[in-house]
C-alpha cells in the first residue's frame, strides 16, 4: 500500500476514464449487446481487478490477523460481506487468521439473566458467573462464523475447545493511580500463543477463527479483550499486517466530522494524538494494540470500518485504501 503522511485524508476513488464510445473501431455487436453503461462497467471492474493485481502478489503466503468485533458482527449483511472478503483473501493466496469478541451479545446475555456489566478501566469485570455466559457466547459466536466462512466456499476451523486451544495467559493485574491493586476477577492476558498450530492451517489454506479467550495454568478460562489478544497473535506469527475492524472510519481528527480521517501515522504521531486527547476512550485500547505489534515485528496495522461493505478488500487490495494505516 502507498504511504499515507498524516493529515492525508479519505478521498474517493477517480472514475476510470473510457473512450469506447469514441473509438469509430469499437465493434459495433458489443456496444449493442452490453450498452456503453454496461461496457463502461465492466472496464472499470477490469480496472479493479489490475489494481489489486500487485496487491495480490505481494501478500501471497503472507498472514494477516484480523479483528473482528461491533457491528461488523451484529448486522448479518455486514458480517456476511466482511467474511466473503476473509474467503476472497485465502482464495487468492493471502493467509488470514480472524480473532473476534463478542461485546454487545455478551451483554445481551448478562441482561438476560439478571447481570450488570461493571467495567474496570475500560475492562469487563468478570466474576465466575459472568465468565460462564462469556465463555458460553464467544463458543457460540465462533461456530457460528466458521459455518458461514464454510458456506461461502471457504475452509475454517474454529479455536474454542480445549483440544484446539491456542491462546494461553494469565490473569490481568492493574492498579489504580494510587498503586492499590485492582479485581478484575477472571480477566486476562495473553502470554503464550500455539504458532505451530495457527501455521499449519494457515498453510494448509484453512482459515483459523479464535475467540478471544486464553487457558489458564489451571486450565481454567480467561477473557481476554479482543484487540490486545489480535495483537498478541499478530507479533507471534509475524503477520504482514493486522487490521482492526471497528464503528468508526479511522482515527478521526475531530469525531463528528467523518471528512478529518487521519489515512496515515507512525507511533510518534499516535501517541502525539493520545496527549492531544484526540485518541481517547475505545480507541486507545485499539492504538495501542496496533503499536505493540508494530514494536513485535508486524510490518502494517490498520483500523478500518468495519460497517463498511468489504472495507477489508478496499483497504488492502486499493491504492488509497479506507481506513487509518498505522506503521
Amino acid at each position: 500500500m502507498l504511504p499515507r503522511p498524516l493529515g492525508y485524508h479519505l478521498m474517493a476513488h477517480p472514475a476510470p476514464a473510457t473512450d469506447i464510445d469514441m473509438k469509430p473501431g469499437t465493434p459495433r455487436i458489443l456496444a449493442s449487446f452490453y450498452g456503453l453503461d454496461s461496457m463502461d462497467n465492466a472496464i472499470r471492474k477490469a480496472d479493479v481487478l489490475i489494481e489489486a493485481l500487485s496487491y495480490i502478489r505481494r501478500f501471497r503466503d503472507r498472514i494477516t490477523v484480523i479483528k473482528l468485533g461491533g457491528s461488523a458482527m451484529e448486522d448479518a449483511g455486514t458480517l456476511r460481506a466482511t467474511l466473503q472478503d476473509v474467503v476472497f483473501m485465502e482464495t487468492v493466496g493471502m493467509r488470514p487468521v480472524l480473532v473476534h469478541g463478542g461485546g454487545k451479545p455478551i451483554d445481551r446475555a448478562m441482561a438476560a439473566a439478571g447481570l450488570k456489566p461493571r467495567k474496570v478501566q475500560g475492562r469487563r469485570y468478570t466474576d465466575n458467573e459472568t465468565l460462564a455466559i462469556v465463555v458460553r457466547v464467544l463458543k457460540e459466536l465462533n461456530t457460528e462464523i466458521e459455518a458461514q466462512i464454510r458456506e461461502l466456499g471457504g475452509r475454517a476451523v474454529g479455536l474454542s475447545t480445549g483440544s484446539l486451544q491456542s491462546l494461553f495467559g494469565e490473569r490481568l493485574l492493574l492498579q489504580d493511580e494510587a498503586g492499590k491493586a485492582l479485581d478484575l476477577g477472571r480477566v486476562g492476558r495473553v502470554t503464550r500463543v500455539d504458532h505451530a498450530l495457527l501455521s499449519d492451517f494457515c498453510a494448509g489454506g484453512v482459515v483459523p477463527v479464535l475467540p478471544s479467550l486464553a487457558l489458564d495454568s489451571d486450565q481454567g478460562w480467561l477473557n481476554i479483550n479482543a484487540d490486545t489478544a489480535a495483537a498478541a497473535v499478530a507479533a507471534n506469527l509475524r503477520a504482514e499486517k493486522l487490521v482492526i475492524l471497528t464503528d468508526t472510519p479511522g482515527i478521526l481528527l475531530n469525531r463528528a466530522e467523518p471528512g478529518s480521517l487521519v489515512r496515515g501515522l507512525d507511533a510518534a504521531g499516535c501517541r502525539d494524538l493520545m496527549a492531544r486527547g484526540i485518541i481517547d476512550e475505545g480507541m486507545i485500547p485499539k492504538v495501542e494494540a496496533c503499536l505493540e505489534s508494530l514494536a513485535a515485528g508486524v510490518r502494517q496495522t490498520h483500523i478500518i470500518d468495519g460497517r463498511l461493505r468489504h472495507s477489508l478488500l478496499l483497504e488492502i487490495y486499493t491504492d488509497y485504501g479506507v481506513g487509518t494505516e498505522i506503521k
